[in-house]
């Protein structure tokens, strides 16, 4: 495995004999290179920082897989039963790091793809990365990542805030929160755990902001987790999903419509065909019955430090944690090639490549009710076979 900027990745080969660059070392990019070098097919990744795994390990301490440990594997290594049902965020970073050693992957850090071109003679992809480096591969796989680029809202007064404001991104645990007012903002699974931990770590008062109140799943009910439910009925019909979700909502989650968070008015399943993830349950359901997180209304602006709510109300946190999601980061690298819709997200994912682009391939730019990792697994394993009917004749292959 090369592991520094200095290995080369240009391949000393033809036009003929090309290989598949995957940019992005993280889980989606190691299994699409390993589900290809298990075809026989050279594949090269790209991974900008200088360890595979590097978004994993900028995640907050805390943080376990909502998935199991079984249906969170790559193809071709399980993940220890040390780990647990539920494995923490170190685990996973090991476990990528064993993932790409076991299975000898051909890593370069330290290059940054900034640009996917066509090949001018017709071969492939033309790649532009940091160094002056223009590679050509016979097919590409973007895999950069679902949470690439700290998305914080522009609200109205926000650079004359004087307390500490930052994205959720930036947070690592509750330490230097031990005795200071704190609102996050944002109720996806990120802030709601980031609540939780605050609570947990000694914060004086945690306020969590609410725009829309979340679908609020248990992660696991009577040793059943709620992945295998996602699982099972992540082909049915939508209205039926919904109102599955709904008779279980209803038996295993309790109503907190008195402590600020009310029953969706739109169906679980509904909300995830549009983007919107239900929240597991790590503890937030407890803290908000006990008053220890206080929900209040979305965030508006600032204004004398001062946190504006959109219903009016004027709240002095502390500090401020944004949870308020990620850009995928695409438009410099690939915007030019008609391949992202209007919201930047790749036009087609896994073994589907974009009219525009064939042999150009995304994967873990959606966030599927069934568990990322799962579905990463398994475009690995489809986008490999895809690349070998089609692109068979200019690809690289490897001895033996």
């Amino acid at each position: 495995m090369a592991d520094s900027a200095t290995d080369s990745p240009t391949p000393a080969a033809g036009p003929g004999d090309l290989p598949v660059y995957v940019v992005g070392g993280g889980p989606g990019g190691l299994a699409a290179a390993h589900a290809l070098r298990a075809r026989g097919i050279r594949a090269v990744v790209l991974e900008r920082s200088d360890r595979v795994g590097a978004s994993w390990r900028r995640h907050y301490d805390r943080l376990r897989l909502h998935t199991t440990r079984r249906l969170s594997s790559l193809p071709g290594l399980p993940m220890p039963r040390r780990f647990g049902r539920w494995p923490a965020r170190d685990d996973v970073v090991r476990y990528l790091e064993k993932y790409a050693e076991h299975h000898r992957l051909e890593v370069v850090t330290g290059v940054e793809v900034s640009r996917v071109d066509p090949a001018p003679d017709g071969t492939g992809w033309l790649l532009r990365a940091s160094g002056g480096r223009e590679l050509t591969g016979a097919a590409v796989v973007i895999a950069t990542g679902f949470n690439h680029t700290p998305r914080l809202p522009d609200w109205p007064g926000r650079d004359a805030y004087t307390g500490t404001l930052q994205h959720a991104a930036d947070y690592r645990n509750a330490a230097p929160y031990a005795g200071r007012d704190v609102l996050v903002v944002g109720v996806g699974n990120t802030g709601a755990e980031i609540a939780v931990d605050l609570v947990a770590g000694g914060a004086a008062r945690v306020r969590l902001a609410v725009r829309t109140a979340p679908h609020i799943v248990r992660r696991s009910t009577a040793g059943w987790a709620a992945q295998y439910s996602a699982v099972l009925v992540r082909r049915l019909p939508v209205r039926l999903v919904d109102r599955l979700a709904r008779t279980m909502g209803r038996l295993s989650v309790p109503d907190l419509s008195a402590h600020g968070l009310p029953r969706p008015d739109t169906g679980l399943y509904s909300r995830v065909r549009q983007g919107s993830i239900p929240v597991q349950d790590v503890g937030l359901i407890d803290a908000v019955r006990r008053g220890r997180v206080e929900v209040v209304a979305a965030v508006d602006g600032f204004e004398d430090g001062k946190v504006i709510l959109a219903n009016g109300d004027r709240i002095a946190p502390d500090a401020v944690i944004a949870a308020t999601g990620y850009d995928r980061g695409l438009t410099a690298l690939v915007g030019h090639l008609d391949v992202l819709d209007a919201r930047g997200r790749p036009t087609a994912h896994g073994a589907r490549s974009p009219r525009s682009a064939p042999g150009l391939y995304f994967t873990g730019f959606t966030n599927p009710i069934s568990g990322m990792l799962r579905e990463l697994a398994h475009d690995a394993l489809r986008i490999a076979k895809t690349v070998d009917r089609r692109q068979g004749a200019r690809l690289s292959r490897l001895p033996g």
